[in-house]
């Protein structure tokens, strides 16, 4: 992350006296300011009653967005691999609304993880993470400009404005 940001990081260690580490990153001035958005942003009280498949490598990130969005109301599925997470959907007695998938993993990426996933469910939402940056990912050619993103780490508010907001869109 460091490196993405054109920073660098710088390491001293002596024998007895421990090590430091450094890290300096450039300074971020702007005068460029967001477009204040018209639409008031869904209120994160909004509770849900949707089924989503989150796909997710590291335990403890998959633990914790379960844990996100079950206490917002929804049905949540789990799997740690690509091909636990295809397996889940086929055997899944009902509808799943979303798929919630890291970008990067082991077996498949994201990007063709939710392509397969919307070949058993047309109406399926997909929604992507990375700890890597929207752009760098577009960049790399994972996913497409326009593509639905969050980034980690992500609040459990931004998660569940961010879930409802698709999920009340239609495709």
């Amino acid at each position: 992350m460091i490196r993405q940001n054109n920073g660098f990081i710088h390491v001293t260690s002596n024998p007895g006296q421990g090590t430091t580490f450094t890290i300096h990153l450039p300074r971020y001035a702007s005068s460029f300011r967001e477009p204040v958005d018209e639409k008031p942003a869904p209120s994160p009280a909004a509770k849900g009653t949707e089924t989503i498949l989150v796909v997710e490598d590291e335990p403890t990130i998959l633990d914790m967005t379960r844990m996100m969005l079950e206490r917002q109301g929804y049905t949540v599925l789990t799997a740690g691999t690509p091909g636990e997470a295809l397996a889940r959907a086929e055997t899944h007695q009902g509808k799943i609304h979303l798929v919630l998938t890291d970008v990067i993993m082991p077996e498949m990426n994201g990007r063709d993880l939710g392509r397969r996933v919307q070949a058993l469910y047309p109406d399926i939402q997909c929604l992507y993470m990375s700890g890597y940056t929207a752009d760098i990912i577009a960049h790399q050619g994972v996913l497409d400009q326009g593509t639905r993103f969050i980034q980690k780490p992500f609040s459990m508010r931004d998660l569940a404005v961010l879930v409802r907001e698709i999920l009340d869109t239609k495709k």
